[in-house]
């Protein structure tokens, strides 16, 4: 009995958990690169604070409130959505976190099957 506590324990503390200094990450401005479907490179920029994210893409400005439910996850929500989708909550979950950049992943509140993940650098505080 105690040989399989302490074997369990021994397999626990080994585990590597990726770092997550989320607070670091709530507010800031940042930068997001992605690829379209015809493989160019699109870049987004974004400033968030405490409560309010104000992105920019292809000349366009949108903004999203921003409710952070714990340390490493928030719901955002489009300040002005223009159609009936782009009133869908967006769940955003920190995964992990180094120096200057975080991975996360996304999808609508509520959708567990097409989750999406990218990475954000850091530009400033």
């Amino acid at each position: 009995m105690y040989t399989r506590i302490i074997l369990l324990l021994l397999l626990l503390s080994s585990c590597d958990f990726p770092e997550r200094n989320c607070l670091d990450f709530q507010s800031g401005t940042f930068e997001f690169e992605s690829v379209s479907d015809d493989g160019k490179k699109l870049i987004t920029k974004f400033t968030r604070t405490q409560d309010l994210e104000i992105g920019y893409f292809n000349g366009k400005i949108d903004s999203n409130t921003v409710n952070w439910v714990s340390d490493c996850e928030c719901i955002y929500k489009k300040v002005n959505p223009k159609s009936l989708s782009e009133t869908k909550p967006v769940q955003m979950k920190i995964l992990s976190t180094n120096k200057d950049s975080y991975t996360f992943e996304y999808s609508f509140v509520g959708d567990i099957k097409n989750k999406q993940r990218g990475s954000v650098k850091k530009l400033t505080d």
